[in-house]
């Protein structure tokens, strides 16, 4: 069985607990464990967060998963950033933050819990795509 999630929400804080919740409900029907579930949980709120942060252009953004019983493939989609954060993963804080860092952390902590990350300019549209995906398997 495949499950596709796809919202579209508002760039504020309460959003981003909401679709957490609601990709976590359908990988919890699926079957898939709980430390799995909750590593996918981290790096999509650290993927939110920083949409919610710093995206300039738009008031909203998208998120689209898609879970196939073996893995999950997510995508955030931000419709525009600062002026500092227009190349790419510098503005996800490629540099390694310091460890007691309370920001900037973001990106390495996608990368530690998950697979296949990769963060890409929209083409002719502006603002980035976050993609990252999880093996279901535990």
């Amino acid at each position: 069985m495949e499950v596709v999630l796809e919202m579209t929400l508002p760039r504020n804080a309460e959003s981003a607990p909401l679709v957490r919740h609601t990709l976590d409900a359908s990988l919890r029907g699926l079957g898939v464990g709980s430390d799995i579930r909750a590593d996918i949980a981290l790096a999509l709120g650290e993927a939110c967060a920083n949409v919610i942060q710093h995206a300039a252009a738009g008031k909203e953004y998208e998120v689209r998963a898609r879970m196939d019983g073996a893995r999950c493939v997510v995508e955030v989609i931000d419709g525009g950033t600062d002026a500092e954060q227009a190349d790419g993963e510098r503005g996800w804080g490629a540099a390694q933050a310091p460890p007691l860092a309370e920001h900037g952390r973001g990106l390495q902590l996608m990368r530690a819990f998950t697979e296949e990350l990769t963060i890409a300019d929209r083409a002719h549209r502006g603002g980035a795509i976050v993609h990252f995906e999880k093996s279901l398997a535990g």
